[in-house]
């Protein structure tokens, strides 16, 4: 299996399918998944005739369970390291929750002429944790919430958080997709708990509101309006100000995992603004979501 090992002696696996000379498109995951979860977009894109990556963070999937290194400075420069390896150029980077704050630290850091575009999916930008400066947010409760749970018994919280919110399966009328939610948890049982932990905090309390506004390549936005585990107002309605060229997208019903669950309609709007001409004003959009 393809490895890179980092500077502080970190093994980080990688998935680099399709051509090697077309333009390529890097995944980034959330927590406390693998690059696993982007099997859909994966395929999908390669068919297209792209070159796809994906990796898994430091502490996740098949890479090191590493105990240093869990903060998202650590995250960017292990992608910096990546891009550096593999040599691209041009790219589209794609973040999910977690890995789309990676993307945007990442992005606002990354050698010139590294990153073409950048899709955030429902990411934790700008910060969750709630704040004097920012009173939308989360109570840190909620997050020491987490860290308890993941210490009583883990695999017991990520089958609840994959049964549950992730993907709206406690919403009325959505049905439960038994696949995924093994597919999580599995994915989330392949990391350590140790970097997992960590992560909490990471995703929780980075504030990633500066490198939003240092971003200068376009950047689109998606998001669902009913996303239970990283709340719209206070997430992507939020940062799409503070870039340059932000366009955000979102769904009224759809849920956190919402790739996962509709692959289609999301791997068509990555498509559609991976092939977009010029450059696009700021601007938002909304679609009407059906149930699966």
């Amino acid at each position: 299996m393809p490895f890179i090992t980092t500077s502080d002696g970190t093994e980080i696996f990688y998935k680099d399918w399709g051509p090697q000379d077309a333009q390529p498109i890097v995944f980034h995951h959330g927590w406390p998944l693998s690059s696993d979860d982007w099997d859909s977009q994966m395929l999908f894109f390669r068919e297209q005739g792209y070159r796809v990556i994906a990796h898994d963070r430091r502490g996740h999937g098949r890479s090191s369970q590493s105990d240093i290194g869990n903060d998202m400075d650590t995250y960017a420069a292990d992608v910096i390291e990546l891009a550096r390896e593999l040599d691209l150029e041009g790219a589209v980077h794609v973040g999910h929750s977690t890995g789309g704050g990676e993307v945007t630290r990442y992005v606002a850091r990354a050698e010139t002429g590294r990153v073409a575009k950048a899709v955030l999916i429902s990411a934790i930008t700008p910060v969750m944790v709630k704040s004097d400066t920012n009173p939308g947010g989360l109570p840190i409760e909620v997050f020491d919430g987490f860290r308890a749970a993941l210490l009583a018994n883990r695999a017991q919280f990520y089958l609840d958080v994959a049964s549950g919110p992730f993907y709206n399966f406690d919403r009325p009328g959505v049905e439960p997709v038994e696949g995924l939610i093994r597919n999580w948890w599995r994915q989330g049982m392949m990391g350590g708990a140790s970097a997992h932990y960590d992560c909490i905090e990471v995703f929780s309390e980075t504030d990633l509101t500066e490198d939003l506004q240092q971003i200068d390549v376009p950047v689109l936005l998606i998001h669902s309006e009913d996303d239970q585990i990283v709340p719209y107002a206070n997430s992507a309605a939020l940062a799409v100000d503070l870039l340059q060229d932000g366009t955000l997208k979102t769904y009224q019903e759809l849920s956190h995992g919402l790739m996962s669950t509709h692959p289609d309609l999301i791997n068509a709007d990555i498509l559609a603004f991976i092939e977009e001409e010029g450059d696009a004003s700021p601007e938002e959009e909304s679609a009407e979501s059906e149930m699966a």
